[in-house]
């Protein structure tokens, strides 16, 4: 099959990579330095999982391309309305947009510019970046993708992507009963983890030996499972206990990407997280004091962070 990885950074190069290897067609979309270096030298995954070296075709002109069976929509939130503009010639007729990317608003705002019926929904697990231009670095996690269609059917195309997925080495691949509870299930954990580490400038482990700070971080999570529960999103019992678990056995220096990028002046995903609670909360008529207070400290970071306009 035919594939577009668009943002081809730790989360798209690492599936193209490993989709490429399994004998598929994949082309990236990438830009700078990166783009540079793809072009070059192709991309090299250094990855716990088995390292790959795979000569791709890299541009940053979608036009280039044509129709593709699946884009895989990998850029940052913020990128994701400019970005969603740009896929009108990868799509055919069939063509399905799966979105790989942080947050539960990427794919409402897909649709609004493509389609319902095109948009798929995905959330990843791995511990991945971009090294150096060329270069992904995954250090970690399980690799595990999660994907469903939005209106929870078992459709052809969400069944060949599970198989090209599965037959993929190194892709521990699930194909969702109910997609909506993936995503949010994961945005409670990333909106807990980017928040505290990014507001207190600590790492998991300095707040998990704090009495404070722990219990921030457990009404992180509570607040976000209350308000998906609000919107009607099943997610199961015990799944604030279930992530401090979690975060218990994590590397103890381990921050966030919102951390890096906060301290890294670099654009931040803030509005997509804690920005988003906020939002869906007052929407659905509940409170999400931490959440709000975890935007609020981080809100002039992230504007003096933020893309120019």
């Amino acid at each position: 099959m035919k594939f577009a990885v668009f943002g081809a950074g730790g989360v798209g190069g690492y599936l193209g990579a490993r989709l490429a290897d399994a004998g598929h067609e994949v082309h990236l979309i990438a830009r700078g330095d990166h783009l540079e270096a793809l072009r070059t030298d192709g991309l090299r995954l250094e990855s716990v999982a088995g390292e790959t070296t795979v000569e791709l075709p890299a541009t940053d002109d979608p036009g280039e391309i044509g129709p593709c069976d699946y884009v895989l929509f990998c850029v940052k939130a913020y990128d994701t309305r400019d970005a969603a503009g740009d896929l009108e010639p990868l799509l055919g007729e069939e063509t399905a947009v799966v979105s790989f990317q942080n947050g539960v608003d990427n794919e409402r705002w897909l649709a609004e510019e493509i389609g319902d019926e095109r948009v798929v929904g995905g959330v990843a697990y791995i511990f991945s970046t971009i090294g150096e231009p060329g270069v992904v670095e995954h250090t970690g996690g399980p690799a595990r993708f999660v994907y469903g269609e939005l209106d929870e059917r078992r459709t052809d195309r969400i069944e060949a992507l599970d198989d090209a997925l599965s037959e993929s080495e190194g892709v521990d691949a699930v194909l969702a009963d109910d997609i909506r509870v993936e995503l949010w299930r994961k945005f409670a954990f990333i909106c807990a983890q980017a928040g505290m580490t990014a507001a207190t400038r600590l790492p998991v482990g300095e707040i998990r030996d704090t009495d404070a700070s722990w219990a921030m971080y457990r009404r992180l999570l509570e607040e976000v499972c209350t308000v998906a529960r609000a919107e009607g999103v099943d997610l199961p019992d015990g799944l604030v206990d279930e992530w401090l678990e979690f975060a218990r056995e994590l590397d103890p220096e381990m921050y966030s990407s919102l951390q890096y990028d906060l301290t890294h002046d670099k654009p931040m995903e803030l509005d997509a997280l804690h920005g988003s609670v906020v939002r869906h909360a007052a929407d659905c008529g509940v409170d999400a004091p931490m959440n709000e207070a975890v935007h609020a400290i981080l809100r002039p970071w992230a504007d003096r962070n933020r893309k120019d306009d």
